[in-house]
């Protein structure tokens, strides 16, 4: 294959960053990414409280340790800015409740939400992942309208069947299942029905 065949059998995929609390779970996400860069390109576009609560939950500057190419809050020359790109798939993790408000209410006013407008309007896939306790009946409203809009609405809930040993791990049993709808294949974490040398039962 050659270099431009293998460019575009990359998956596309857009990572929105917000600063709902939660940033950890961006932070991995990232990394799995740039673990498989052969195989994903990679876009990634902020909000403006996003570097603020990442220093706060991970510490150090989130442009600086971005390690993708990421497009500020007005620039809409991004290419995921248009459908006619052709981009596959974003995830928005964390997503704060008033990024989901803008969203299910089509209110494209940066870059992350007009980017997000366009996976709705394509009919590609959007993973939400809010990070918020307790919901609000209007947080609810909100993302009951992505869900009909057919965005995938995936709270930051860990699951602990499979025993995470560490932080690290308790991460990956959400980014597993953020990876599956972005439709990359991972063994981040133990599966249901699997046994510790995971061997299907």
């Amino acid at each position: 294959m050659t270099a431009s065949g293998a460019d575009r059998a990359k998956r596309k995929i857009v990572v929105g960053i917000t600063g709902a609390s939660g940033a950890p779970y961006a932070k991995r996400l990232l990394q799995h990414l740039k673990a498989r860069e052969s195989e994903v390109e990679v876009g990634v576009c902020l909000s403006a409280t996003a570097p603020e609560v990442w220093a706060l939950e991970c510490g150090g500057d989130l442009r600086e340790e971005l390690p993708f190419p990421s497009w500020g809050m007005r620039d809409f020359k991004a290419p995921f800015a248009s459908g006619s790109a052709g981009w596959d798939a974003m995830v928005i993790v964390p997503c704060s409740m008033g990024t989901a408000a803008r969203i299910a209410h089509g209110i494209s006013d940066t870059l992350l939400t007009r980017a997000a407008d366009v996976m709705i309007k394509e009919r590609r896939t959007l993973v939400v992942v809010p990070r918020e306790t307790p919901l609000s009946v209007i947080h609810l409203e909100n993302l009951t309208t992505l869900a009909r809009a057919g965005a995938v609405v995936m709270p930051a809930m860990p699951s602990f069947y499979g025993k995470p040993d560490g932080v690290d791990a308790l991460l990956d049993t959400v980014i597993a299942r953020v990876m599956d709808h972005l439709g990359l294949k991972n063994m981040l974490t133990r599966r249901w029905g699997a046994n510790t040398e995971g061997t299907v039962t």
